[in-house]
């Protein structure tokens, strides 16, 4: 979707915003344009700064109760907050002033509810309406709120009824609808375009590198995200962008640092600490990552989409520490969490393992195995958990079960099996399931068996690299 806050960065709305907080800090109030102070109330909605975005549309609403921008503000508030009745009664309240803001407030409803069909059906419906010199307008601010929502096919298709509309602003929504569609390679052509148009816009340069990342080019995601920080020294996107590159490209240490300086800027982001904790933990610096990662748990709102991970992280650290009652403490936590809690009574499994309970760890395993109906990807991570535990023998035996188990067309665990053929000297095994992990699975294959082989060696190399190894010894 189109990044609204890049009006944030112009001298407009840093005028007001100095005007606003001078008032605010000064206790003598200013009349300001109920829009304005809209826009003031994103800003610190952006920032996680809640209670000063409320009082602000407080403001703005007392100025002018009827005012769309504030009225707008509380109605996304209250999709948030999936009270759609109240929603619907700011939207009844924009109606009277503004008939295009109501209908596109409505479908968005729709939107939220689940109900994109229906949200179609009024836009289109309204579309015959349209008069010719507003319908290019009217396609793009509907494939856009489709976009808002992630519903890119929808997005796709309203975007096919534009005529030849070359704006950048038009470009630009087709590139994120492109990324949303998993197009990554289309999206990064279009940004490139775009910012051959603009060089100095930040918010192209972090959108290319996000295409780059997806796509798994990480050094180039970390040079694009170099210029947005170029641009802008602050620029809390381009700076965690570039962290995630340099954490995927295992370079821990810097990856720290700018995580580090992403929350110097976002201070209740819990994604931040969380990864400032994960850079830590590969540091093997476990007291510190502790420390952070229970401070990502602090500023985590309950429903925040993190916390099975951070629980889980501290789970892991706990348990390395010997700490089993504390590790366990962290995954009985994810019990009332939206997640997936299969996954975390393997988890579960593993810590007991860890900690000499084999006993207990193999019960919650036949009971995970059962629980999951017998789900294959279950079973996998329970045999890739005693391979970590260092119950070698075992998982290799249970993967040579499994794989007569599954279909032909399973890709997964492959790789896990060579590692264990490798590790028991099974040379013969390991060249098979090294041959049919590359075939089948290539990117676990360099995930898992990649410290065998030289750090820049494609994945298809390895089959070649062996038998090479394999004939010099032979001499």
């Amino acid at each position: 979707m189109i990044d609204d806050t890049a009006y944030f960065d112009s001298e407009e709305f840093k005028k007001n915003l100095q005007q606003y907080e001078d008032s605010v800090r000064s206790g003598h109030p200013m009349y300001m344009d109920p829009d304005d102070l809209a826009s003031v109330a994103d800003y610190y909605h952006y920032y996680g700064r809640t209670d000063e975005a409320d009082t602000a549309i407080d403001l703005a609403l007392q100025y002018n109760p009827e005012a769309v921008a504030p009225l707008l503000y509380r109605a996304r508030e209250a999709m948030a907050n999936r009270d759609f009745d109240k929603a619907r009664e700011y939207a009844e309240r924009i109606h009277a002033s503004d008939d295009v803001e109501y209908l596109y407030l409505k479908g968005e409803i729709l939107i939220c509810e689940g109900k994109t069909e229906e949200a179609d059906q009024l836009f289109r419906k309204h579309y015959m309406e349209v008069p010719p010199d507003e319908l290019m307008d009217y396609v793009y601010d509907v494939a856009n709120l489709f976009s808002d929502y992630n519903q890119h096919d929808k997005a796709f298709q309203w975007m096919a009824r534009s005529q030849g509309d070359d704006s950048d602003d038009f470009k630009e929504l087709m590139a994120h609808t492109l990324f949303g569609l998993g197009k990554y390679k289309d999206s990064e052509r279009i940004f490139n375009e775009l910012i051959d148009h603009d060089p100095y816009s930040k918010r192209y340069w972090n959108s290319l590198a996000s295409a780059q990342f997806m796509s798994e080019d990480y050094g180039a995601a970390i040079t694009s995200s170099e210029y947005a920080i170029a641009i802008d020294p602050s620029d809390a996107e381009g700076i965690l962008s570039k962290a995630n590159g340099l954490f995927r490209l295992e370079n821990y240490e810097e990856a720290l640092t700018y995580f580090e300086r992403y929350t110097d800027i976002i201070q209740d982001d819990e994604f931040g600490y969380l990864h400032q904790g994960t850079c830590l933990i590969s540091l093997g610096r476990t007291d510190e990552s502790i420390e952070r990662l229970k401070k990502a748990e602090e500023v985590a709102d309950k429903d925040s989409i993190y916390l099975p991970e951070i629980f889980q992280e501290l789970a892991f650290v706990y348990s390395e520490k010997q700490q089993l009652e504390a590790a366990l403490c962290y995954i009985d936590k994810t019990k009332d969490l939206n997640c997936d809690h299969i996954d975390m009574e393997v988890i579960r499994g593993h810590v007991l393992l860890a900690n000499q309970r084999t006993d207990e760890a193999e019960e919650v395993f036949k009971q995970t195995i059962i629980n999951s109906g017998n789900a294959p990807k279950t079973m996998l991570r329970i045999m890739v958990s005693l391979y970590d535990n260092r119950y070698v023998n075992a998982s290799y035996h249970l993967f040579k079960k499994f794989f007569s188990y599954v279909d032909n067309d399973w890709n997964d665990g492959y790789a896990y099996m060579a590692l264990c053929c490798y590790d028991l000297e099974k040379y013969d095994e390991f060249m098979k399931y090294l041959k049919m992990g590359v075939a089948k699975n290539p990117k676990e294959t360099k995930l898992v068996l990649g410290h065998l082989f030289p750090k820049d060696m494609e994945v298809t190399e390895y089959e070649s690299y062996i038998n090479t190894l394999l004939k010099k010894e032979k001499k």
